[in-house]
């Protein structure tokens, strides 16, 4: 039976001040898959991203979320429909103690102390973030804010999570939790991640989505798009 898709877009554009940052992009993510996003710098991924989430508004093209058309939907509107996303610049409250940071994610779906409480030290145990949860957002290193930001994503229990970057500043260690963790979050959850390191997209992804100048360049498996002549041209410098 055929997977459903859960989130796609047609004919998606963004242009910024006469820039094609996306052009013309059509794109199907099937409920439950685990997808990469991958790219050279400047690709368009993170705009896409943004058009995605509702940070942005298309230039043109729609966006369809569980048969929904939301590309007007602003982002808070989207986060209420499932869509959980987290920033390639950290964005938690830096002057906000841990706990509080997911508490302030958790209470978008619960209601009671105890239930948002429980939620929360369920979500920092789950990305392994073990800092004192009074401990405020700011004194973490960098690597354990961008964990603590997937923490608060998944405090709002998504459908649909979507990650940039989210590997940047973890160490090798954290990184094989984190591959571990995409794996187990798979099983509930449909995940978007945009990355750069290779070695996670190649292991935890089911499909890879290679963009290039904005547009779509190749779409398969992590083998198929090893194996790709146009994508290690563009992008893995094998070509």
């Amino acid at each position: 039976m055929a997977a459903v898709t859960l989130l796609s877009t047609t004919g998606l554009c963004k242009n910024f001040d006469g820039l094609r940052a996306v052009h013309e992009v059509d794109f199907e993510l099937p409920e439950g898959q685990v997808r990469a996003l991958i790219g050279p710098n400047g690709a368009g991924k993170t705009t896409l991203v943004s058009l995605l989430c509702g940070r942005i508004a298309p230039s043109a093209g729609r966006v369809r979320f569980d048969g929904r058309d939301i590309s007007d939907l602003p982002a808070h509107r989207r986060i209420n429909l499932g869509i959980a996303y987290t920033f390639q610049i950290t964005s938690v409250f830096a002057d906000l103690p841990v706990a509080e940071n997911v508490a302030l994610a958790a209470r978008r779906r619960l209601r009671g102390a105890a239930a948002v409480a429980e939620a929360v030290q369920a979500a920092l145990q789950r990305v392994g973030l073990h800092e004192p949860p009074e401990q405020n957002a700011g004194d973490l290193s960098y690597g354990h804010q961008r964990l603590l930001e997937i923490a608060m994503g998944l405090a709002q229990a998504p459908r649909l999570l979507i990650l940039d970057e989210p590997t940047q500043g973890l160490t090798d260690g954290e990184i094989d939790a984190f591959k571990a963790l995409v794996r187990d979050l798979s099983a509930t959850t449909t995940i978007l991640l945009i990355e750069h390191n290779m070695s996670v997209v190649m292991e935890v992804a089911d499909q890879v989505t290679v963009l290039n100048f904005g547009e779509i360049l190749a779409e398969g498996t992590p083998d198929q798009i090893r194996a790709d002549a146009a994508v290690q041209a563009a992008y893995l410098g094998t070509g």
